[in-house]
């Protein structure tokens, strides 16, 4: 005899209670609490008799690496860690309109081609819809199949039929269990449905696609049990009014969580950059005041960005700080080290950052290229060297400190025709290249020194 209990379930982390609550314990979020039922069936459970794994010791044990799909998409298999593993669970998220299911569909229509059957499901989209966009994006494959449905029992019954492999579902929000009385995107629902997934994926040793929503802070929507079941979560960024997109791994058991695709929107669909600096640097105006060219790393990828600081003086009490693109914690800390140790003043006025490209910087790569982008404007004046590089980290003592990858970030600014570098002193001593000037600074009053005029 089936038992229904009620509960209340937390829709940001999953917190299960028997009450109502205006506020969730487990991650403080308010009016988050929504009833869900959950039925119980008294039944002896029957015995699951496994696949004939034993336990072995790990010495017994022969490694090896993991069976990959090449996606057709070289920065997509730059992110994947080498490409598509057999019997992965991908999450990839993104804002809408950000260009996920345009992604995806060029990967489904080259793997299609390539490898054998794709189905692709869709709970947001009609038949009719994707086609559209598949026209635009030349998907024609025959081995491309489109199943518009939302019952994820329907989906495994034609799984089982048309034996894909390849499974793409947009998205996990617009799924749902018959068997589970919530609405589609509970807490309920998307567990229990992504625990299918995984199981079907994991028997068959199919590579599965999840597309999720995001939140309005931008953060993946759903529980975050969703985030620790699947084997990689990929990040879709940048700005719908922007031609750039940005991939970034989240979390990936396969590969490294460092890397980074960069992408174009086209009219024919997502176009690969696979040289990100000449594009980056295509439109800037070297030696402009507030505008400093940096060097960072991506993964394996060295990458040369503009970053511009505008300083305005303003009569308002609370100065603004604005930063897109850089940490807005860093950017307080570099203000204040300059108004500590060199006495410039920045508690008058208003300060603006912005990464050119939309692309975020993580790291302290960029701290002495942002610090001579605000000096150049609060002064106004622009760095006197001729298409000049800067990186390098500062201290809370004015130092500036050695970064890694130092050689391979000047290399790339060698490549792309730059004729002054300014590095950390210690940096310069391992750093061996003649086809660029190098200069070593200690700290940011030698720094600006060098980067501007004696008079200045």
């Amino acid at each position: 005899m089936s038992k229904i209990k009620s509960y209340f379930i937390c829709q940001e982390c999953g917190y299960k209670s028997p009450k109502f609550m205006g506020k969730c314990p487990e991650c403080s979020k308010w009016n988050s609490m929504i009833e869900e039922q959950e039925t119980s069936v008294d039944f002896q459970r029957a015995i699951t008799i496994s696949s004939g794994n034993i336990p072995r010791s790990i010495k017994n044990i022969k490694s090896g690496e993991y069976e990959r799909y090449d996606t057709g998409i070289a920065e997509l298999n730059r992110v994947l860690g080498g490409g598509l593993v057999k019997g992965s669970l991908t999450l990839i998220s993104g804002d809408p309109g950000i260009g996920k299911s345009t992604l995806l569909l060029q990967t489904a229509d080259n793997i299609a081609k390539k490898i054998g059957k794709v189905l692709y499901v869709s709970g947001e989209e009609s038949e009719e819809q994707i086609k559209i966009r598949g026209d635009r994006l030349g998907a024609f494959s025959e081995n491309l199949y489109i199943l518009s449905e939302t019952n994820v029992d329907i989906i495994e019954s034609h799984i089982n039929n048309l034996e894909p492999v390849f499974v793409i579902v947009d998205s996990i929000q617009t799924l749902f269990k018959p068997s589970i009385t919530s609405a589609p995107g509970s807490v309920s629902q998307v567990r229990e449905c992504s625990n299918d997934l995984m199981r079907m994926g994991k028997t068959k040793n199919v590579p599965f696609f999840i597309v999720a929503h995001v939140t309005k802070q931008g953060e993946l929507a759903g529980p975050r049990v969703l985030e620790h079941m699947v084997d990689t979560v990929l990040s879709f960024e940048g700005e719908r009014t922007e031609d750039f997109r940005i991939l970034r791994t989240l979390k990936n058991r396969f590969g490294t969580t460092s890397e980074i695709g960069v992408f174009e929107m086209q009219q024919e669909g997502l176009k690969e950059i696979s040289d990100p600096s000449r594009v980056f640097l295509e439109e800037t105006s070297f030696q402009q005041e507030g505008s400093v060219v940096i060097g960072v790393m991506e993964g394996t990828r060295p990458i040369l960005v503009e970053i511009q600081a505008l300083v305005s003086e303003t009569k308002a009490v609370m100065p603004r700080r604005t930063s897109v693109g850089i940490d807005s914690s860093r950017l307080n800390l570099i203000l204040a080290v300059l108004e500590k140790k060199l006495r410039i003043p920045f508690y008058n006025c208003d300060v603006y950052v912005n990464v050119v490209g939309g692309l975020n910087i993580e790291g302290t790569f960029a701290d002495l290229g942002l610090t001579l982008a605000l000096v150049s404007s609060v002064r106004g004046k622009e760095i006197q060297m001729e298409k000049s590089l800067i990186v390098g980290e500062i201290g809370l003592t004015a130092e500036v400190r050695p970064i890694s990858h130092c050689e391979r970030l000047i290399n790339e600014g060698s490549k792309m025709g730059f004729k002054n570098v300014i590095i950390p002193y210690r940096n310069k001593e391992k750093v061996h290249n003649k086809d660029i000037n190098i200069i070593g600074v200690s700290s940011i009053r030698e720094a600006i020194s060098k980067a501007f005029r004696p008079t200045t």
